[in-house]
């Protein structure tokens, strides 16, 4: 009986400079299928001659073009990598390791998080970090929503235990001033997903959300223990719902809504 057949699936936009690391680190696949989203550099030449399968176009909305990616897959499983992501040593061997003895569905896998050259372990929380994502799962298990930033997920099948082993390599922000400007870009397209669905929230709430949500990341997620990065961390994490409402509430022409 023949191994199950892996594809690794990458989601980019305009990513030249990092893609090629990131190839390299999923060249343990049996298949790599990369979904470049309006790209107008090199990233298809790039992916081309690394031997991945390219699927070009534009999507509005992240799950959509995510769902692409996953519908352009042949494998028998599928681990899903950012472009400013890399699959350590250790986590392929793990990957392969699961697909070849795994009756569940889907697996989460562990992601080591970096600002710059720092390791921040501590502090990620809600919708602006994670230590833990679902990213490797079984052909057919997995659907993206329809949203543009953070979609949830619709699964088919049993979640698995979590792989302890090795870890997602995540350069998430190159310094403070990106993770600020990250914060603007994903609170933008909050605010549309909010206005799409005819209800932003109110202030009260979301100013609680401020405050419970920077708690958790400072408090309950340990991010006192990344000093003033961990401060840094709990105020993006409490301010994303915040922002989003704002922007949805005081400038919706700017967002996809009415004045």
């Amino acid at each position: 009986m023949s191994p199950p057949r892996l594809s690794a699936l990458i989601v980019a936009r305009n990513e030249e400079q990092r893609l090629p690391a990131c190839l390299a680190s999923v060249a343990f696949a049996d298949e790599v299928v990369v979904v470049l989203d309006r790209s107008t550099d090199g990233s298809a030449a790039l992916a081309r001659a690394a031997g991945a399968v390219v699927v070009e176009g534009g999507w509005e909305l992240e799950g959509a073009r995510r769902n692409a990616g996953i519908a352009a897959c042949t494998g028998d499983w599928v681990l899903e990598v950012d472009a400013d992501e890399r699959v350590s040593p250790d986590l392929a061997v793990a990957v392969r390791r699961v697909i070849g003895e795994s009756g569940f569905a889907w697996h989460q896998v562990m992601v080591d998080n970096y600002v710059g050259d720092r390791l921040i372990r501590f502090g990620w929380a809600g919708s602006f970090g994670t230590t833990s994502v679902p990213r490797l799962f079984r052909r057919g298990a997995k659907q993206w929503r329809a949203q543009r930033v953070h979609p949830g997920l619709d699964w088919v099948g049993e979640q698995g235990p979590r792989i302890e082993q090795g870890a997602l390599v995540h350069l998430v922000d190159r310094d403070v001033s990106d993770m600020l400007r990250r914060l603007d870009k994903y609170s933008s397209a909050k605010a549309a997903d909010l206005l799409e669905s005819g209800n932003i929230g109110s202030l009260a709430a979301n100013l609680r959300r401020f405050v419970s949500r920077g708690f958790k990341s400072y408090v309950s997620r340990k991010g006192y223990r990344e000093g003033a990065w961990g401060v840094l961390l709990a105020f993006c994490t409490g301010a994303f719902p915040l922002l989003s409402y704002l922007k949805a509430r005081l400038e919706p022409e700017r967002h996809g809504g009415r004045k």
